[in-house]
């Protein structure tokens, strides 16, 4: 599926017509580290490793692949390949593979209690980065779902899995799984994350249940469902019920803040505020596919079942995701982006930009050339902290 919509993309970004490309390059005169920049997926996305990446980048999308945008202005850039509708833990464990130049292994433990095969993929020779490690660290930049996947990934890192280590020998466990690698990150910086859930999945339960439901409403619903489906993983493996706000915020409680990571934001929003408070989608720029969820999540407020109230401080949005949810963990210390006053071990928040979901990966039904700057810009900005 993800195949033909990469083969019909590709054909609409040929038909698109082409945009002024910013020429801004990497800032080596202030740099102070030059380590490698990873980009991760989001959901439903796609990396190097995939055929579909060749018809149509996911980062860069109708605007160009920007990974060779990147590389020819000075920047060890590379998109990773995870599971499009895994769960973090499981995605987390393909990105150490890809990281590392090794065979996935997704854990024993969790394997068996997942109903899955404990190995994937074999990157072999194919690492991504060069010896990585404490003194050869990595910047990691997570769109979407790609957020939390990368903060899974440091959470394993830097504590390990007691499950893991209990459920398998020494000699055979991970390294993934046996902790005290925290230091090998230098930044983390997740672009319209879904740190906290969405509320666009618990409301796909709303849709289901038929309440003010929509035909259109509907065809969404059950067109994200037969992707999800793709993945074959167990309902509780999957990243639908990893973004579910009972899961999500549970996921997020457990990542711990680093005191030598340091960590980047930047939410999104293509809506504006009614004057009876809600927020209804800006059509015209937005991905129509979105218009809808973007629409319902304006409106929506709940409580949980778990007794989480969603009020409507939530209802701000990018079409997909909360624009508060992209913001930080919740209980993370976080502060707004101040450039002369940057600390690792917390969340620094830039300002909302104006976009929907897809808006810093290049956009789908117009080139966005403008998130090219965006990048260059958060890479200067950290290589020369």
């Amino acid at each position: 599926m993800s195949k033909i919509i990469a083969f019909f993309m590709a054909i609409i970004m040929f038909l698109i017509p082409s945009a002024n490309i910013p020429k801004q390059s990497l800032d080596t005169d202030k740099a102070k580290t030059e380590y490698a920049y990873v980009f991760v997926n989001g959901f439903g996305g796609w990396g190097e490793f995939d055929f579909q990446n060749k018809l149509l980048s996911y980062w860069g999308m109708v605007s160009g692949d920007m990974m060779k945008y990147l590389r020819a202005r000075g920047v060890d850039a590379h998109a990773a390949s995870v599971d499009p509708y895994a769960s973090a833990w499981d995605r987390a464990c393909e990105l150490y593979a890809q990281l590392t130049g090794t065979r996935v292994d997704y854990g024993a433990e969790h394997s068996e209690r997942c109903g899955h095969d404990r190995f994937g993929k074999d990157y072999s020779g194919k690492a991504l980065v060069s010896n990585w490690s404490a003194e050869n660290k990595v910047n990691l930049i997570g769109h979407s779902f790609g957020g939390p996947t990368i903060l899974m990934l440091l959470r394993l890192m830097a504590t390990g899995s007691d499950a893991e280590q209990a459920a398998t020998s020494a000699e055979e466990i991970s390294g993934l799984f046996t902790g005290g690698k925290g230091d090998w990150f230098y930044s983390l910086t997740s672009v319209a994350g879904a740190l906290n859930g969405t509320t666009a999945v618990n409301a796909k339960e709303d849709i289901e249940d038929g309440k003010d439901t929509k035909a259109m409403e509907k065809l969404g619903v059950k067109v994200v469902g037969k992707l999800s489906d793709m993945s074959d993983r167990a309902d509780f493996d999957c990243a639908l019920y990893d973004m579910l706000l009972d899961n999500a915020l549970e996921l997020s409680d457990s990542f711990e803040v680093l005191e030598n990571v340091y960590y980047f934001s930047i939410p999104c929003s293509y809506t504006t505020q009614n004057s009876n408070g809600t927020w209804s989608p800006i059509r015209k720029g937005m991905t129509p596919f979105f218009h809808f969820i973007s629409e319902r999540m304006g409106k929506y407020t709940d409580v949980t079942p778990k007794g989480f109230v969603v009020d409507e401080s939530w209802q701000e949005n990018d079409g997909m995701v909360n624009t508060k949810s992209e913001r930080a963990p919740l209980n993370a210390p976080q502060q707004d982006l101040n450039k002369d006053n940057i600390q690792p071990g917390i969340w620094n928040v830039f300002p909302t930009y104006k976009g929907d979901h897809l808006s810093l990966t290049g956009g789908i039904i117009s080139a966005n050339t403008e998130m090219r700057e965006v990048y260059m810009d958060l890479i200067n900005m950290i290589n020369a902290l």
